[in-house]
């Protein structure tokens, strides 16, 4: 019994920090009232490995990593949207990186370009985007070792990702999440995204329940 009190207790301020990682911008309704396809775009990773590498080698294996992410968020769209969850499409990512290379836009080079202009490349409403942090290759899975004590120490700590929406016509950001990557929040990039996006699916902006929920109030 106490065990299960105190995983409950540990999941209950799992939920409340991740809620606490939450923007969602004030004019939310109004900037995507119109919304009715987002496109996910590779995120950017950097790096911060114990191994020594060359400069091509880590530019390889961040692309590996923002490639793993956006991978990971379609599959997670993908099952949610099958049961009817969200009131927007996700455009589907081969068809995001084959426009993207189509204009000449790279990993290497993406980051210069603005919301807008990958909205209007893209023919989307909305961009999902993001960055990683990492000392690891999540994508490779990390450590499978657990400990108890991994909960509350920094040792576990493998780095930080943050999840942005923003509107392709204004530009602005829309919603954004950030978390701590550690051995609780999964064993590589898919379950990360599942279990973080799980733990904000309230929070979600394009969640239908939650869209009804503001028309009640």
């Amino acid at each position: 019994m106490k065990k299960i009190l105190l995983f409950l207790l540990i999941l209950i301020s799992l939920q409340s920090f991740s809620q606490k990682n939450i923007y969602e911008n004030s004019r939310f309704d109004e900037l995507s009232a119109n919304h009715e396809i987002l496109a996910i775009v590779p995120f950017i990773a950097k790096l911060e490995l114990e191994q020594s590498l060359s400069k091509e080698e880590q530019t390889k294996l961040a692309e590996r990593e923002g490639y793993a992410v956006q991978d990971a968020l379609e599959t997670y769209f993908s099952r949610r949207k099958k049961r009817k969850k969200f009131n927007v499409e996700f455009q589907n990512i081969k068809n995001t990186n084959a426009l993207l290379a189509q204009n000449n836009i790279t990993y290497e080079n993406i980051d210069i370009y603005t919301v807008k202009q990958l909205a209007d490349i893209l023919n989307v409403d909305g961009i999902i985007s993001g960055n990683l942090d990492l000392n690891i290759l999540l994508s490779k899975g990390v450590p499978t070792e657990f400990k108890f004590l991994d909960y509350f120490s920094g040792d576990a700590d493998y780095g930080r990702i943050g999840v942005k929406i923003s509107d392709g016509f204004s530009g602005k950001l829309l919603w954004k999440y950030e978390k701590e990557i550690t051995k609780k929040t999964g064993k590589n990039t898919a379950e990360l995204i599942d279990r973080m996006m799980k733990l904000a699916s309230k929070k979600f902006p394009y969640d239908k329940e939650k869209k009804r929920k503001k028309r009640k109030n």
